[in-house]
C-alpha cells in the first residue's frame, strides 16, 4: 500500500486530521472515531505507520502517535502539479476581469 491508498480511507483521513492538531494517545484516537472499535483504529494506525504518515513512541504504558509531515511529501508533490494549473487559471481570470473593468470604465 502507498500513501495515496492509505489516505483514500475516510477513517484514516480523520485520524490524520486529529494528529495534525498534535500528538495523541491511542485511547484518544479511538475516542475520535466512536463508530470504530479499538482493534479497527489500531489497524488504521498500523497502515498509516507503514506508509510513513504516522510515528509512534512508547511512554510508560501508553503509545503516543504523531503525524510525520515528511510522509506527506508525495501527496504535496502530486498536488503541486495541479496547484500550478489552478494558479495559471486564476491569473488568466484576473487578467480577463481587469480587461473587462477597463473597457467598462
Amino acid at each position: 500500500m502507498d500513501v495515496f491508498e492509505a489516505v483514500a480511507d475516510p477513517s484514516r483521513r480523520a485520524l490524520l486530521e486529529v494528529l495534525a492538531e498534535g500528538e495523541r494517545t491511542a485511547g484518544e484516537l479511538v475516542a475520535t472515531l466512536p463508530r470504530l472499535t479499538q482493534p479497527s483504529v489500531s489497524r488504521h494506525l498500523r497502515v498509516l505507520r507503514e506508509v510513513g504518515l504516522v510515528e509512534v513512541r512508547p511512554e510508560a504504558q501508553r503509545r503516543i502517535y504523531a503525524l510525520r509531515a515528511d510522509g506527506l511529501i508525495p501527496i504535496d508533490d502530486w498536488i503541486d502539479k495541479y496547484r500550478r494549473y489552478r494558479t495559471a487559471h486564476l491569473d488568466a481570470l484576473e487578467h480577463h476581469l481587469d480587461d473587462t473593468s477597463r473597457r467598462t470604465n
